[in-house]
């Protein structure tokens, strides 16, 4: 906030029932966020979601590459082709494709590329088969069409 983002869904504050005296962060949303600030610079674990505008496809393509940090990423499209393009070319280690967190199951290996990733090792997978190479894990879905209109949440069984 004192480096212009604004913070548009203030998640402070929030008490559980039972654990009032405990240390909890709900849902934060900042808007307007530039790559020269430190929300963008630095990787936080929790329940906060930082919106950086980007003018072109290329020029958010580039924030995604140029990050030191490599996680995870998602695209929302119904353009096959872009989406294709985004998995191809995003230098990051989890790239969901319609889907808001891309965290593949367990018997995929779960951890980012470039400083995400702690350790020799990911936490999950057949890491002793694939020491030697680059993982990356696409995760992608296909809702029913456009006349349906958007969807914005984690899908669930029904």
């Amino acid at each position: 906030m004192k480096e212009g983002a604004k913070l548009v869904v203030d998640g402070r504050g929030v008490k559980l029932q039972g654990y009032e005296n405990g240390y909890f962060l709900g849902g934060c949303l900042f808007d307007n966020v530039t790559p020269e600030m430190r929300i963008y610079k630095e990787e936080i674990f929790g329940p906060v979601l930082a919106v950086v505008r980007a003018k072109t496809y290329e020029d958010a393509l580039g924030l995604v590459n140029s990050h030191e940090f490599g996680n995870g990423t998602a695209i929302f499209t119904r353009d096959g082709d872009a989406a294709r393009d985004f998995a191809s070319r995003a230098r990051i280690g989890m790239v969901g494709i319609n889907v808001p967190i891309p965290v593949p199951l367990a018997f995929h290996s779960f951890g980012g590329w470039k400083r995400s990733l702690f350790g020799d090792h990911h936490v999950h997978g057949m890491e002793g088969v694939r020491f030697y190479t680059r993982l990356k894990t696409v995760t992608s879905r296909w809702p029913t069409g456009i006349r349906a209109g958007a969807e914005f949440v984690m899908p669930t069984m029904k």
